[in-house]
């Protein structure tokens, strides 16, 4: 009979259910995140690999270490299907921006520019009014979107305020705006030799581009001490304070003009309306045209890129106008799942060194949390409850704000490599959002780019669907599966047994967490089960009773019990 229940608990703990998921209770606040590079995930579509005169073959990994590679939403679409997001019990899935991006290359590693380096990642926007034609069409994305949805898993995109992608030369040949001197084909070639500070210093000439009502740049004088000023990396920085009304940069109107309906297969149908000038604010243009993906396909929130850079009003009216979207796509589509949710719009957002602190006026804004980048990433099983508890008191102190923590994401690749089985651990029964970033949970490897003056490119590398670290995925896809059929683990204030060992309760549920237990000893359960009380052991599915306040089972795996009353 043991041997039963362990096999029929085992099936649902680790596979789970579409139905079992789309019906459970939503919390932002204990949501499992899986964060994706669209261009790196899965190319379910090589028709769409080369688009816009861009270059994607250089010879060597090193070289295409920024290149746009062929992850699409149909390759998402493929593995969404397949119940890939389901398994690992992912609430959201955030993905990379999917406005389209700049066409041409920047210098790689800066000044040094070893490799071109594209905007693959999305966050180098060129026209935020369509889809950038290497993802997908917006059919594409519609339906990636509604089967997400359909298998209760909220979508998450990229919102940025501060810049729009660089003026690259392939850009500039394309469009118009600078005198390149050369060509268009010869622009999309890498030039070793090419100084992005030399061409745009004396833009005064320049025909049709962000003029100084829309950006400032490096070359104006302004203060780079002060983060509303500076223009990070060399990119235009929209003036975010300004009310004064501009006319949407002529290079964009040259563009849509020149694509007229042919491009309508990518255009975001709630924004073609935005594409008029109108007497608006640069801030008002780009929340318009932000917003407007909310509105068309019922995205579910933003993770706002340097937060600190733009002022917090800003981010105020963008989630005022994100909730009014949100609110009108649900209105407009009563036949989706998804139209009955009725969280608001979530945002969180990157601050450069920040934790899981509360602060008031982030959270009067709109924030629910802020990405926290101090989460523990070595795997440390004796130290790890706590971390965990200072979580718990946090979410305890400010229910509306909670951490959301990573073990590695698109700039850092922090955690040991090594230990990521405990390091899965540490993070999926941590009180909070828990984001995995693509192929922590098979064993992604870094890429030749690890070479390059900027290594950092080598963290973004192709998800490694041919040979995957199955016993990792194991771990990951039981872990997910546990934490997504009981919330208390995210959402439940956490109590020290002992260094070892910690209870998560909410009124309703109880879970007694043990890390590193004795295999053949038993696992002491406190007060928190009664003795004759039969109870599981959820990351094997072994069932045993309690005898004299200690239960004990024949094996532990992965050095953790998870214990639960038998229902």
């Amino acid at each position: 009979m043991r041997k039963f229940i362990f096999a029929s608990l085992s099936l649902l703990s680790i596979v789970g259910s579409t139905s079992l998921h789309s019906q459970k209770q939503f919390d932002w606040k204990g949501a499992t995140v899986y964060f994706v590079i669209t261009d790196r995930f899965c190319n379910g579509d090589t028709t769409n690999d080369a688009n816009y005169g861009r270059i994607i073959d250089y010879g060597s990994e090193r070289m295409n270490a920024a290149t746009f590679h062929g992850g699409d939403f149909k390759g998402l679409l493929e593995k969404a299907e397949e119940g890939y997001f389901t398994k690992l019990g992912v609430d959201v899935v955030w993905l990379t921006d999917v406005y389209e991006q700049i066409h041409g290359w920047m210098s790689g590693s800066g000044s040094i520019n070893d490799f071109p380096h594209y905007g693959y990642h999305g966050y180098y926007p060129l026209d935020y009014t369509q889809i950038d034609k290497n993802y997908g069409t917006a059919d594409e994305f519609r339906r990636l979107v509604d089967t997400l949805h359909s298998q209760g898993i909220r979508v998450m995109l990229g919102a940025n305020l501060n810049d729009p992608g660089y003026p690259t030369l392939l850009d500039a040949a394309q469009y118009g705006f600078a005198d390149t001197g050369i060509s268009a084909e010869q622009a999309a070639r890498h030039i070793r030799e090419w100084s992005y500070d030399d061409f745009y210093e004396g833009r005064t000439g320049w025909d049709g581009w962000y003029d100084r009502d829309w950006i400032r740049m490096p070359d104006e004088g302004w203060d780079e001490n002060n983060p509303l000023e500076a223009t990070l990396y060399g990119m235009p920085d929209f003036k975010d304070e300004s009310e004064t009304p501009v006319r949407i940069p002529e290079f964009l109107h040259r563009k849509w003009k020149a694509e007229g309906d042919a491009n309508d297969a990518w255009v975001n149908p709630s924004a073609k309306d935005l594409r008029n000038d109108r007497p608006w604010s640069p801030m008002r243009y780009l929340i318009s045209w932000i917003s407007s993906w909310v509105e068309e396909f019922g995205i579910d929130g933003f993770r706002c890129d340097i937060v600190e850079n733009v002022h917090i009003g800003r981010w105020k009216e963008l989630n005022a106008a994100c909730n009014a979207a949100l609110k009108k796509w649900r209105r407009e589509h009563p036949d989706d799942p998804a139209s009955k949710w009725k969280d608001p719009f979530y945002m969180t957002g990157d601050f450069e060194n920040a934790s899981i602190g509360y602060i008031p006026e982030y959270a009067d804004a709109g924030f629910s949390s802020l990405v926290n980048f101090f989460f523990p990433k070595k795997g440390d099983l004796d130290n790890i409850v706590y971390t965990w508890q200072v979580y718990s008191d946090s979410i305890a102190a400010h229910p509306d704000w909670h951490p959301f923590s990573y073990l590695n994401n698109s700039y850092h690749r922090d955690a040991d490599m090594d230990n990521m089985t405990d390091c899965a651990t540490t993070l999926l029964l941590a009180p909070g959002v828990a984001q995995i970033f693509y192929g922590d949970e098979t064993g992604r490897p870094l890429s030749d780019a690890r070479y390059n003056v900027d290594s950092n490119q080598a963290f973004r590398s192709d998800m490694n669907w041919e040979n995957m670290d199955e016993s990792l995925l194991d771990h990951f896809r039981r872990l997910g599966s546990i934490r997504s059929q009981n919330p208390v683990i995210a959402t439940g204030r956490q109590t020290i047994m002992d260094v070892h060992t910690v209870l998560r309760s909410d009124g309703r549920d109880r879970i007694l967490i043990r890390l590193k237990p004795e295999q053949g000893k038993p696992v002491k359960v406190f007060d928190t089960f009664a003795d004759g009380d039969s109870v599981v052991e959820l990351y094997t599915g072994q069932v045993a009773k309690v005898e004299n306040g200690t239960v004990s089972f024949p094996e532990y795996k992965n050095s953790i019990a998870i214990l639960k009353l038998m229902e």
